[in-house]
């Protein structure tokens, strides 16, 4: 292993600490916090599973030589806590004043067309992750030059993946111009939206300038970074539009 290599998994070892104790903080307040909140101690497990999970992930990476295969479900199990960790923090500010159940409210988004679309940008955004790590396990940065790579056409998997994205642009376009014409889709979905779009069209000329510039490493590191980004914001737009009228009260 090279010393960059080396150094970035020292730093990664590090981080991973960081994680830990945020982790461990997270679960001794929700198991504190009165009144009860289930679904904030329930995710804040989660968050445990996760981080347990990737340090198992971890370790089986090093000791097969960086098999693709589990770099892969390492990557997504970060997909994971982070989807978690935004859940987390958004029920988090949703603040309830007593024990009192109160039966659950609809969303304030009643437009079925608008619900569907937004729900299947998640979905695509979801395919273009899950098809960007085969792309990036089977071509040449798939974490060390000796590693085994993907035996898989690279030319097929970069086609569903760039297509899912490309996808995803159109239906949030579509899903704009119909946000527009219904005043109450419009508020509830206006700044989520603009954020996922100009994220995802980032990301996707971003993945057209690598791939023609001949894949070069630094620009693989940040698509790869960068497509967190636009899976929190796929998410953040899905989370918009299944906020109920009146969650009790939130705080901005």
């Amino acid at each position: 292993m090279s010393s960059s290599h080396a150094a970035i998994e020292q730093v990664n070892r590090l981080f991973t600490g960081v994680v830990a104790a945020s982790v461990i903080l997270a679960v001794m307040l929700s198991l504190r916090l009165r009144p009860k909140r289930r679904d904030l101690i329930g995710m804040s497990f989660g968050l445990v599973v996760g981080v347990l999970t990737q340090v198992i992930l971890g370790g089986l990476v090093v000791l097969t030589g960086l098999n693709p295969f589990f770099n892969i479900a390492h990557f997504l199990v970060s997909i994971f806590l982070i989807t978690n960790a935004y859940l987390l923090l958004q029920h988090a500010k949703i603040v309830r004043t007593s024990e009192i159940v109160l039966p659950r409210q609809d969303p304030e988004l009643t437009n079925r067309k608008v619900i569907v679309l937004v729900r299947s940008v998640l979905i695509m955004i979801g395919v273009a992750i899950a098809t960007g790590t085969v792309v990036t396990g089977s071509g040449p940065h798939a974490g060390d030059e000796n590693a085994k790579r993907i035996d898989i056409a690279i030319n097929l998997v970069v086609k569903i993946h760039s297509s899912s994205v490309l996808l995803s642009i159109f239906l949030s376009v579509i899903l704009l111009i119909l946000a527009r014409r219904d005043r109450k889709s419009w508020l509830v979905l206006a700044s989520s939206l603009q954020r996922f779009i100009f994220v995802a069209v980032f990301q996707g000329l971003l993945g057209y300038v690598q791939y023609f510039a001949g894949i070069p490493v630094y620009l693989v590191a940040v698509h790869v970074a960068t497509s967190v980004v636009v899976w929190l914001s796929a998410l953040s737009l899905y989370w918009q539009s299944r906020l109920p009228r009146q969650a009790s009260s939130v705080l901005d």
